[in-house]
């Protein structure tokens, strides 16, 4: 009998006890692996809850400041904000996208000011500011991908010069990397990072979030710029791809159907890979929990740590706060 074999070997004398197992885990979850996802609408003291995503709120920008201060306090070093316009700001053309006055450009300036340590992404994509809820410019009912990449290139200069430290551009719209990057470098924003969402596929897990948005297409679907769910080495050529266009972090979007998916790109490119648990999965866990069907937090908790374990090195996720607590 080799050595190697049972009862020379036994797997559960790394399992024994917490300290033991806490020493030989091979992947560990910290606040500092969390981008927390926040909403912003216009007014004053506005925090209405979104009804299909239970605990999670719209914040006017004067109570969203209480909320990132609350955030930075748990130790949670980034944020993604997401702005939604109401719809007689909106149009085909994302006029409202690149005012600087705007909602999302003012939000910035407010958190930065107040925050000047926490990292600011902003979400670039046209859906919030379109009449057609597309992430680009509509013609003939087909979106236009290079008229759309312009226009998107245009929005990360007008969230970089609100002070935004990442523009996390969300669209798939092609070649729209490399064009950010020339119109970041060329206005003086050099130091302002690109969060590309590579690989974003065309989910049924979204539904949550076009609720909290307004952001549902007026007219077909997503698919014909979002990617098809069947497909790993298409993801793994865009993430290629952004990293030679100039991205600085490659995000999959959404996560846990997609764990095969981040780490595919991991061990395919150089830069850090994040990856999005979605606004589905959060409101998968919050109704099971709600049914007595599972324990949340530790629901929770094994969700995040499939992502990490999965290769991702940053995690946006509705549960940042909650997991953060538990840290």
């Amino acid at each position: 009998m080799s050595r190697s074999d049972f009862p020379y070997a036994r797997g559960r004398r790394l399992r024994k006890s917490e300290n033991i197992r806490r020493m030989v885990s091979e992947h560990k979850l910290g606040v500092d692996d969390f981008i927390a996802p926040l909403f912003v609408v216009e007014g004053k003291n506005v925090k209405s809850e979104i009804a299909s995503m239970p605990g999670y709120y719209r914040f006017s920008v004067d109570l969203l400041l209480k909320e990132v201060e609350e955030i930075q306090s748990l130790g949670i070093p980034s944020l993604l904000l997401f702005a939604k316009v109401p719809d007689s700001k909106k149009d085909n053309e994302g006029t409202e996208a690149l005012n600087p006055e705007g909602l999302m450009q003012q939000t910035v300036k407010a958190i930065k000011k107040e925050f000047p340590e926490m990292v600011v992404m902003t979400d670039v994509a046209l859906d919030p500011y379109s009449s057609y809820g597309h992430d680009g410019i509509v013609k003939n009912d087909k979106i236009l991908n290079d008229e759309s990449a312009d226009l998107l290139a245009k929005m990360a200069v007008s969230h970089a010069e609100a002070g935004a430290d990442f523009v996390a551009p969300s669209d798939m719209m092609d070649g729209r990397i490399l064009l950010m990057r020339e119109a970041l470098e060329e206005n003086g924003f050099y130091e302002t990072g690109i969060m590309s969402y590579s690989a974003k596929y065309a989910s049924s897990f979204y539904g949550p979030f076009r609720d909290a948005l307004d952001s549902a297409p007026g007219f077909g679907d997503k698919k014909t710029y979002q990617m098809d769910p069947a497909n790993v080495n298409e993801a793994v050529k865009e993430a290629i791809l952004d990293e030679k266009e100039g991205a600085d972090i490659l995000m999959v979007k959404p996560g846990l159907p997609y764990l095969d998916v981040v780490r595919a790109v991991k061990e395919s490119v150089n830069l850090p890979v994040s990856v999005y648990n979605v606004s589905g999965e959060y409101a998968m866990i919050k109704a099971a929990a709600k049914m007595g069907g599972l324990n949340e937090e530790d629901a929770m908790m094994e969700t995040l740590l499939s992502f990490k374990r999965a290769g991702a090195d940053l995690i946006a996720t509705y549960f940042a706060k909650d997991a953060a607590r538990l840290l």
